[in-house]
């Protein structure tokens, strides 16, 4: 007979992949029965994704997507119970499906609506006012940390998507668009079931993505340099607190935050 985690391992495989050999003599005439939840988990997990890039659907249509979705769930099943972050990666793995070779922008068109997907979901914090900014001295301005609204990304691209989420959004396609390979830099900004897609030039981008992600402001302001000579580091500093996207400082090792 065997273990329990040997029994638990088997019923998972037949479940994900349908192979039921390993579980035949455990199923004896319920085997139409798992069948049925087999479907089950994998119409609902089809779903879960489709409903997670309905923008990607309406750009490539639903057939198309589907057929992936299924082969994904097959390859790549959950690992984590929480399904509001599974299929992160699909974007790749549909991009890699036969037949979207025609579309070389697919991979980071889904990409972006997977995250405008996630910051929407985001609710803002009270946010800091420049007069706090202003409050620490200068030469303990390089060191300092900021913490910034949950709802945010920052996503480079090689083609200009957002054009396209734009013209889906509006519903009022061009009658001719040069759809053109061109580098761009977004600003994701999401909260409370809205979005907001901002493009920002270089060395603002990797400002604000090095803010983002925890680094000094010293440190920030030298990977915005290093991508473009021109980049005022004040300026930047104050748009950022400007638009509302600084909720805290850390500040000689401290967190200051607005209350």
């Amino acid at each position: 007979m065997p273990c329990l985690a040997d029994i638990q391992a088997e019923m998972r495989r037949a479940l994900v992949s349908g192979e039921t050999a390993g579980i035949a003599p455990l199923l004896a005439r319920g085997s139409k029965r798992f069948e049925i939840h087999r479907r089950q988990y994998e119409t609902s997990l089809v779903a879960a994704l489709l409903g997670k890039f309905p923008v990607t659907i309406w750009l490539v249509g639903e057939p198309f997507v589907a057929a992936a979705a299924r082969e994904y769930i097959r390859q790549f099943p959950p690992q984590a119970p929480c399904i509001a972050e599974y299929g992160e990666n699909f974007p790749r793995f549909l991009a890699a499906s036969a037949g979207a070779e025609r579309i070389p922008y697919l991979c980071e068109f889904a990409e972006l609506e997977w995250h405008v997907g996630h910051v929407a979901s985001a609710a803002d914090q009270q946010s800091e006012t420049l007069a706090y900014l202003t409050s620490i001295p200068s030469n303990e301005l390089p060191d300092a940390v900021l913490k910034m609204q949950g709802g945010l990304r920052y996503f480079q691209t090689s083609w200009p998507v957002d054009e396209l989420i734009k013209i889906y959004l509006t519903d009022t396609a061009p009658e001719q668009l040069e759809f053109e390979a061109t580098k761009v830099w977004l600003e994701i900004h999401g909260s409370r079931g809205a979005f907001e897609l901002k493009r920002l030039d270089a060395g603002e981008f990797e400002f604000r993505k090095s803010i983002c992600g925890g680094q000094r402001i010293g440190n920030a302001i030298e990977a915005a340099l290093r991508v473009n000579a021109d980049f005022e580091p004040g300026q930047a500093l104050v748009a950022l607190i400007a638009a509302g996207l600084i909720v805290a400082m850390d500040h000689k090792a401290r967190v200051l935050s607005s209350e």
